[in-house]
């Protein structure tokens, strides 16, 4: 079971989302187990104080180290794992990718530390995190939000979450490139045709138009994913082929 310990000033704002669809599911199935720690409850002083100003001056509060060096402390020693991932949401981090979603899903403890107010002090970021992720070059009012988007990309990849495994297998960004397109019945919408291929039965050309339409997806969306791509032969005669379209 992957435990994530999730810390933050405002746990009321999780409910909904752990409490709901897949993330729901997998703690049902005890695949997954959350639980939301107020790093408030920590604070040495009887206001319950977790921020100051910064030393220097300047706009804001900057939060305390002490509050939640001990709350992750005291997770570090309630838990079975050796070495817990520690993860800072900040707009300073390493920017987040499908590639760390799958490094994280193969963790068996997370913990991660939503901030508030103007930063961290220097020394959580220095001497207690493993890991600082970015989902963005944008600036929220906080890292719950962040960690919402963190969770639920990492719990979908851990097995038995989702009901068919090889659900995010073809995902965009799992093969390097953005998925390809989808289509349902009915065959024909408003005069709009579902590709005949698709239609046809024949599980090799299907694969193969998936896998052609999403290089196109790719290079048409994002040129820039192919860049650490190794292509096949065959997919570097399908780019030729949209070049000169």
């Amino acid at each position: 079971m992957m435990k994530i310990d999730i810390l933050t000033l405002f746990p009321q704002m999780f409910s909904g989302v752990l409490g709901e669809s897949i993330l729901k599911k997998a703690s049902e199935k005890q695949i997954v187990k959350y639980n939301l720690v107020n790093f408030r409850d920590y604070a040495d002083n009887k206001h319950g104080t977790v921020d100051d100003y910064p030393y220097g001056g300047g706009a804001g509060m900057v939060l305390k180290p002490q509050p939640i060096f001990d709350a992750v402390t005291d997770l570090k020693e309630k838990s079975h794992s050796t070495n817990p991932k520690v993860i800072l949401l900040c707009p300073q981090g390493e920017r987040y990718t499908q590639r760390k979603a799958e490094q994280l899903a193969c963790e068996d403890h997370l913990i991660f530390i939503c901030g508030h107010y103007e930063g961290y002090d220097e020394r959580i970021r220095q001497y207690l995190v493993t890991d600082e992720i970015s989902i963005g070059d944008y600036v929220l009012t906080g890292g719950e939000l962040a960690a919402m988007v963190v969770i639920d990309s990492v719990v979908r990849l851990i097995p038995k979450v989702l009901g068919n495994n090889e659900s995010h297998v073809n995902d965009s960004f799992s093969t390097r490139l953005l998925e390809h397109p989808h289509y349902t019945r009915p065959a024909e919408f408003r005069g709009m045709k579902v590709p005949e291929t698709l239609l046809s039965g024949n599980h090799r050309l299907i694969d193969d138009w998936r896998e052609k339409e999403s290089l196109r997806r790719t290079f048409l969306r994002r040129p820039d994913l192919l860049k650490e791509l190794e292509l096949t032969d065959k997919q570097k005669k399908w780019l030729q082929e949209f070049e000169k379209q």
